[in-house]
């Protein structure tokens, strides 16, 4: 296990690393965004035994990686479109993430996909061709039955275990598959921040980075004000749906996915990933996914979205009416807006094809671009493959400097702070909970006071333990850090409202 000290992140340590950054002036590799596949690159950099800095304008996971359904796909959607070799590769990146750098954050998780009324035997057979095709992917990718056991026909009774709320009329069984589910995913990018930081790598967040060029940038202070320039033999460029922000000669086309959050109990205790097909569209699908904190996610949409990009995107209202439209198809009662608890949007940077295509028709396979002044950008992808991106990133730009390192990456056999395989995992001695958001940290997180591990506020699960854990060790500087990447708890306006004096003591008491 990584020691928490060396992978703290914290206003001390950002401070004492931008003075020497400023001192020193030079590292091996700049990296440009602090979502999954920026501190991917910085984590395989570091590893590599680079001088590596990560500069963050706003937050970790602050973009697209913090908005995504939270599963970790073994590309089950790109095998049923074609995409064999996206598939195979998400097969594989999933794997190592549950069996080796993230097997505290990420487990196993039932899919269900029942045969209703609606849907035709042509959606029945795609559905179950898809599931034995990703069988075979599982096994090619070396992911036993201990993790991930095979797809099956289901019988109506047993969809209604795992989906109690689903419509029993018509209902003709279904069928049922395995895949894997992270805990949440802007956990992941902390993780994998806090990581980089243990190997070395300086990752600094409120820091922008302006006059950007192949050979380096000025990083400006967002706190202070304060500026200087960086000299970089290296600059990644990953930053997602703003990477044309930065480099030349990229050009994107946005696509909005939209989710709802809507409380358990409108399912009545959903224990699958439950799966609606669309109406009228072979190959498209909504999900109710179960998640923390007696929450459930229903998504998600793919929408063209031009013109600006905004730091946070919204749903739209005909977004949130599909949505619940299309669940409410399959379960007893229909879900309205009165059930909301709130909802959340992101945006997918996916290159323009110039094809016209509608964006789910666009590939999701993911792309490195070196622009002519030298800045490496990494587009595209998904975040299960975010490993698989960085690798590919940082070798393009090895290939193309005078950088000389011998190592190859090996960040598919570097777990993440907290990490350990199941069995250590089941011996910690820490609830659930935090075992499942900290892994082999929990005991230290919940060292302290009893009353450390209190919820927050009536109605609320996050505890006194939690927040002062992202204050002290997992880089939050300010109280949107906390409450809507370090916990999640602002994905509801009630919650958020509710959070907000245990979370202002949280920073008085550092």
């Amino acid at each position: 296990m990584i020691a928490i000290g060396n992978a703290s992140l914290n206003a001390v340590r950002r401070t004492r690393e931008l003075d020497q950054l400023a001192t020193t002036g030079a590292v091996d590799v700049l990296v440009i965004g602090g979502g999954v596949t920026g501190t991917g690159v910085a984590l395989d950099a570091a590893a590599r035994g680079l001088s590596v800095a990560l500069v963050e304008k706003h937050d970790l996971a602050f973009g697209t990686s913090r908005w995504s359904s939270k599963l970790v796909h073994g590309g089950l959607r790109y095998l049923a479109s074609g995409h064999v070799g996206i598939a195979y590769e998400s097969a594989v990146e999933r794997g190592i993430l549950m069996k080796t750098t993230a097997p505290h954050l990420v487990h196993p998780v039932p899919q269900i996909a029942p045969w209703l009324p609606q849907a035709n035997f042509a959606q029945a057979a795609l559905v179950r061709s898809a599931f034995l095709g990703s069988d075979v992917l599982r096994t090619v990718a070396r992911t036993s039955d201990d993790y991930l056991p095979h797809s099956r026909r289901v019988t109506s009774s047993e969809l209604l275990r795992y989906a109690p709320t689903l419509r029993p009329q018509g209902l003709r069984g279904g069928f049922l598959i395995w895949d894997g589910q992270l805990y949440d995913d802007a956990r992941l990018v902390v993780a994998i921040a806090r990581t980089a930081a243990q190997y070395g790598a300086r990752v600094l967040t409120r820091v922008a980075a302006t006059e950007v060029t192949g050979r380096g940038a000025v990083l400006v202070d967002q706190l202070t004000g304060s500026s200087f320039p960086l000299d970089a033999r290296i600059v990644i460029n990953a930053t997602g749906i703003w990477a044309d922000q930065v480099a030349s000669g990229i050009k994107l086309r946005p696509s909005r996915g939209t989710h709802l959050v809507l409380p358990q109990s409108v399912f009545g205790g959903l224990s699958a990933v439950l799966t609606v097909p669309v109406p009228g569209d072979i190959r498209r699908a909504v999900m109710a996914i179960p998640a923390p904190d007696d929450r459930v996610y229903v998504g998600l949409t793919d929408e063209d979205a031009p013109g600006p990009v905004s730091d946070v995107p919204h749903a739209t209202e005909a977004e949130i009416d599909f949505l619940l439209d299309t669940i409410s198809a399959a379960v007893r009662e229909p879900i309205t807006r009165a059930d909301l608890l709130g909802t959340y949007a992101g945006l997918r940077p996916l290159l323009d094809t110039g094809h016209g295509d509608r964006t789910s028709d666009i590939s999701r396979r993911h792309a490195v671009i070196t622009s002519p002044d030298g800045v490496v950008t990494i587009v595209g992808g998904k975040l299960t493959t975010y490993r698989r991106m960085a690798a590919d990133a940082l070798d393009t730009a090895l290939d193309q400097s005078d950088v000389d390192v011998k190592r190859q990456c090996e960040t598919h056999r570097i777990p993440l702070v907290g990490a350990a395989d199941r069995v250590r995992l089941a011996a910690v001695h820490a609830p659930a909970r935090f075992v499942e958001r900290y892994g082999m940290e929990a005991p230290e997180v919940i060292a302290g006071p009893p009353e450390l591990r209190e919820p927050i506020a009536p109605g609320l699960r996050t505890t006194y333990a939690e927040l002062r854990f992202a204050v002290r060790h997992e880089g939050a500087l300010s109280e949107d850090d906390v409450l809507d990447r370090r916990t999640r708890i602002g994905l509801s306006a009630a919650d958020r409202e509710l959070a907000l004096p245990a979370v202002r003591a949280a920073f008085a008491a550092v």
